[in-house]
């Protein structure tokens, strides 16, 4: 089944543009890697499904329809950097944000919902945290908060914004476990990763992105120092020999 489908996108931050002519499908129960380099719009091609950045032009499916009819059933994290995290609330409110759908923007949560939104941080390991303000937190716990959000709104269809981006080695490994969990339940996962040396240990798809597709789909047949090469424009480092593993030149 096409979960997503995405066809001639475009988009621009004012004059430059950002995306162009990008086109890929994605089938359920897969967990796919967005990577490219610095400036490559892999956020952008993000938001820009999502209808929170503007397209010039272009279509994007979800489950054979429009994003306003099947937003319920998709769930997005963005990028720790993106969010006010001086903004007085603690974890537990945070997580109870993803049920507003359910509970309605003027109601008060029941005590299953109150249940629910705990289940999901114990999930992460943050249900001792439940009463601590999210400034407090560290930038790993945070992205876990996070995560617990998106994970209680129950979705079909998960976006994540480097998840994995300056947290602890704990924190990376319990995200891609609760990641992979999701997957074997049929869950979609799309993540935007940059760092290349754990490709292959974390998706089973890669979109190779740089401004438009460079290469989608099985981690074993694209994921190789070919389709690397012309995604970063050649600034790469093999690591291993002719082992597909790189690392962008200007991450050093």
């Amino acid at each position: 089944m096409d979960v997503l489908q995405v066809e001639q996108l475009c988009a621009a931050y004012r004059k430059n543009i950002v995306l162009s002519d990008v086109n890929f499908t994605v089938k359920q129960g897969s967990l796919t890697g967005i990577v490219g380099p610095n400036g490559a719009g892999k956020s952008t091609l993000i938001k820009t499904m999502l209808d929170l950045h503007p397209r010039i032009k272009g279509e994007v499916t979800f489950f054979g329809s429009t994003i306003k009819k099947e937003k319920t059933r998709i769930g997005y994290v963005p990028q720790r950097g993106s969010v006010d995290w001086d903004f007085p609330t603690n974890a537990l409110d945070v997580v109870m944000m993803g049920l507003y759908g359910q509970i309605g923007w003027l109601k008060w949560p029941s005590k299953k919902h109150m249940k629910t939104a705990l289940e999901a941080l114990e999930k992460v390991g943050m249900v001792d945290y439940a009463s601590r303000q999210i400034s407090q937190l560290s930038g790993g716990q945070q992205q876990r908060v996070f995560l617990a959000r998106a994970l209680i709104q129950n979705a079909d269809l998960y976006f994540l914004d480097e998840p994995l981006a300056g947290v602890d080695a704990a924190t990376e490994r319990a995200i891609m476990t609760i990641l992979n969990e999701l997957k074997n339940e049929g869950k979609t996962i799309m993540i935007v990763h940059h760092d290349l040396q754990t490709v292959e240990d974390y998706f089973d798809h890669v979109l190779f992105l740089n401004k438009t597709v460079i290469a989608h789909g099985k981690t074993e047949a694209v994921f190789t120092p070919n389709y690397i090469s012309h995604a970063y424009g050649g600034a790469v480092q093999w690591m291993k020999g002719d082992m597909v593993r790189a690392k962008h030149l200007a991450e050093q």
